[in-house]
């Protein structure tokens, strides 16, 4: 059942009620209602078989514990808000990014998590992360209209045409960021606004990005993030101080079968003038891509080397 089936405060408390003691149980519930949880499985770097042992698992071990499904108040409302945060912001960047099928964003998703982190935000201003989530979302969703063409082409963010971008929603993020704190969220969140606050490409504050990616690295540690890192490296100092930074990660088991890890490197060694290396990357990325948007852009990369 979608989200815009009950009422945005009802969802959150839905959200709430299925937050279990272990974060990969509270997303696979959400998800399931919505039909993504195979893409949300390959968001966790794993395998949707791997998700559904976990899914056993935990719920024997909160059947075990005679943990209830109840909207939690009060110092237990607060030690669960992490795994809500996450469950909406895994089902944004589904819609914002799908990990599989013929298109590259799909809009419901991003609305429905945007709303909840709005009415989050709204149900606990206390809350530095809640704020940080939702102005990381409304950065992001102001860039949606413009992140594919007119036949559903992924349009790069060099590419894209910023006077198309959604003002109301940056100014809206740029609020909810002036009440966020230094967390993951936040500092995500921070990243974002340096995109929306370039009029040109060419003005980001690639050195400021790259700083803050290096501060959610201390944050988060993932290999995820320090590939994100790289990218920002690359932009701020070129891509031979970026390079070795992405062939470090390539030992990472977890990135073994993510696409984007030889994207960035077939990029980054275009940028060096390493053509064939360049073109192998790309084809290998486009082998590793589950969306068909994505593998279009990547074999049209590698032809063009």
């Amino acid at each position: 059942m979608a989200v815009t089936a009950v009422s945005a405060a009802q969802a959150v408390e839905a959200v709430f009620r299925i937050e279990s003691a272990r974060i990969i149980a509270s997303v696979a519930r959400v998800v399931r209602d919505v039909g993504i949880a195979e893409e949300i499985a390959r968001a966790f770097l794993a395998s949707e078989a791997t998700v559904a042992q976990r899914i056993v698992r935990a719920k024997r071990a909160l059947a075990r514990a005679g943990v209830p499904f109840e909207v939690p108040y009060g110092a237990d409302r607060e030690a669960r808000l992490s795994s809500v945060l996450e469950v909406i912001y895994l089902v944004f960047n589904e819609g914002y990014s799908a990990t599989a099928g013929d298109d590259l964003v799909r809009p419901a998703l991003c609305e429905d998590a945007l709303r909840l982190a709005r009415v989050l935000a709204a149900l606990m201003p206390e809350e530095p992360e809640a704020h940080g989530l939702a102005a990381l979302l409304e950065f992001q969703a102001s860039r949606i209209a413009t992140r594919t063409g007119p036949d559903g082409e992924p349009v790069l963010l060099a590419d894209q045409n910023r006077s198309r971008w959604n003002r109301m929603l940056i100014h809206r993020g740029a609020r909810a960021l002036g009440r966020a704190g230094n967390g993951p969220y936040s500092v995500q969140a921070a990243i974002a606004g340096c995109h929306a606050a370039a009029v040109r490409y060419e003005d980001t504050d690639w050195p400021r990005i790259a700083a803050l990616y290096g501060r959610l690295v201390q944050l988060i540690p993932s290999p995820v993030v320090e590939l994100n890192r790289a990218v920002a490296v690359s932009m701020a100092e070129g891509p031979a101080a970026a390079l070795p930074l992405v062939d470090a990660l390539a030992r990472e088991p977890a990135l073994r079968a993510y696409h984007l890890l030889p994207s960035v490197r077939g990029d980054l060694l275009e940028r060096l003038g390493r053509r064939e290396e360049a073109r192998a990357e790309f084809e290998r990325a486009a082998s590793l891509t589950r969306n068909a948007r994505e593998r279009t852009l990547l074999l049209g990369r590698a032809a063009r080397l």
